[in-house]
């Protein structure tokens, strides 16, 4: 600091010199005490207060936010989100009939015994932030203007004039639908899989229509083994960011399928897995080189696309080699704390994604509702949270409790996801580093350190039960998904927003 420190003027004439400064104190006691006296210097002890270090100097002299800075100042965009809005599932078909979602919601709310037939499966947002997507275990899809809802919470009027002006699209089909994502290449496409169904249905946003406008599906496979009337159905879908045209989708029956829609559209590759295998999700890396899929026995399994091919090898049904595969609960086995602390049992891995400020980042979530994070460069466990348990869930909770998912939030490393014990969402610090709470490693007497002090794990108490989120890809606001087809809205509260600019 002492470069930034400006030198005193120059001392004139007119004003009184400043008294000169004290003597260096010499070791011998006697001279000591005889240039305190010279100097006037009062008995009584100094006290020295330590001084904060100016942790904000590095970003406002080099205008480049640090990443350890970020995570220091995230514990303050922990604490002031809130659920900000609500909105329910009221929507028409044609003219003054419900849709199928309505009607669940009803004879859910009738009969208090059965499991609800309804809920928000899956959320996603374009990549510009302009819209949003969901999909309901009714088979409702429905496209909603970001922008219109938002001001409809902090708007002028604060208030929609009816149900049907606050989406874009809306669509009832015949099959439950449980995974949805858009297109990165065509701002307008939709594709949405069912477990239902072994079929890929897209959907164009600009046609007003019903139908989609292209279905793919599987072909004939080369391995018959792998085909199951009783396991045929898709659970998760994926979109190559580098080629809009080709597209990954898991499978119940053991792998995972990739179509190329400029040839054909019947599935021109397989990525097997054991025969036992059931896909529940699928995720590319960052580069689009490396398929990740994960299972209901807990396993990860890693193929890579390349794989000393030509590209020929994705026009026929050439097998790609599996990379590597990997247990979940064994690699939570060798966390000593862990083990000393639990009963690690193997659990199905519901849902997998790459963290958008760190490639090499894999969170996962769990049946039993742990979240952790994978190393997918050394295949270690880095990071976890183990939340209560649910003792006092009740039946019809526990039977969809296993459809969460959750999501990032982007420029920081937080995870959101629902709660499986309350109604609430969980944001969970799982920064790339020793510093994060949720970190293996985490020493705990650091906790009181400010310099160390990592951003504690929040529940963000909700009005309704979580079952998916999304993140808005520009700014940190939460769209939450409810086992009763609600869609909540998770902001900053005006009152944390004015403490932070005053």
């Amino acid at each position: 600091m002492d470069k930034f420190l400006v030198a005193p003027p120059p001392h004139s004439g007119e004003d009184p010199a400043p008294p000169p400064p004290p003597p260096r104190c010499s070791a011998d006691p006697q001279i000591h005490a005889s240039l305190a006296s010279r100097c006037s210097l009062k008995s009584e002890p100094v006290l020295f207060r330590r001084r904060h270090r100016w942790r904000r100097i590095a970003v406002e002299l080099d205008g480049r936010i640090d990443a350890r800075f970020r995570h220091r100042e995230s514990r303050l965009l922990l604490d002031s989100f809130a659920e900000v809005g609500a909105f329910d599932h009221k929507y028409y078909m044609h003219g003054e009939e419900r849709c199928r979602t309505y009607v669940d919601r009803m004879i859910s709310a009738s009969t208090m015994n059965l499991p609800p037939r309804e809920g928000v499966s899956a959320i996603e947002f374009d990549k510009k932030g302009i819209y949003f997507a969901s999909v309901t275990f009714s088979g409702c899809l429905t496209v909603h203007d970001f922008e219109t809802l938002y001001c409809s919470i902090y708007g002028r009027s604060c208030s929609m004039p009816d149900d049907s002006s606050n989406y874009v699209l809306h669509i009832s089909n015949k099959i439950s639908l449980n995974a949805i994502q858009w297109n990165p290449g065509n701002q307008d496409e939709i594709a949405c899989t069912s477990t239902q169904s072994d079929k890929v249905f897209l959907f164009d946003i600009g046609y007003v229509s019903s139908a989609p406008t292209e279905i793919l599906q599987k072909g004939k496979s080369k391995f018959p083994a792998l085909y199951s009337e009783s396991r045929k159905s898709l659970t998760d879908i994926a979109f190559n960011s580098d080629d809009k045209s080709r597209i990954f989708a898991s499978g119940l029956d053991g792998a995972v399928y990739m179509w190329d829609r400029r040839s054909s559209k019947t599935h021109c590759l397989e990525l097997m897995a054991p025969q036992e295998s059931q896909f529940n999700t699928v995720k590319l890396s960052v580069d689009n080189r490396t398929v990740f899929a994960a299972t209901k026995n807990g396993t990860i399994h890693v193929w890579d696309l390349r794989g000393g091919r030509a590209s020929a090898a994705f026009q026929s049904h050439n097998e790609v080699q599996q990379l590597s595969s990997v247990k979940v609960s064994t690699l939570l086995g060798k966390i000593a704390s862990l083990k000393e602390q639990s009963n690690i049992v193997s659990s199905p891995i519901l849902s997998i994604d790459f963290n958008p400020s760190c490639s090499y980042q894999l969170a996962f979530h769990l049946d039993d509702g742990w979240s952790g994070v994978l190393n997918v460069n050394n295949l270690s466990v880095t990071h976890l949270h183990c939340p209560p348990p649910a003792w006092l869930e009740s039946m019809d909770l526990v039977s969809q409790k296993q459809l969460r998912k959750p999501t990032w939030l982007p420029t920081s490393s937080i995870y959101a996801v629902g709660s499986s014990s309350y109604d609430g969402i969980y944001l969970l610090d799982f920064h790339p580093d020793t510093s994060s709470a949720c970190h293996v490693d985490y020493k705990e007497e650091k906790r009181g350190l400010e310099e160390n002090q990592a951003a504690e794990n929040k529940l963000v108490p909700l009005s309704q039960r979580v079952l998916s989120c999304a993140a808005h890809p520009l700014s940190h606001t939460i769209i939450a998904g409810t086992q009763f087809s609600s869609l909540l809205m998770l902001s900053q509260k005006h009152e944390a927003i004015r403490n932070l600019e005053s």
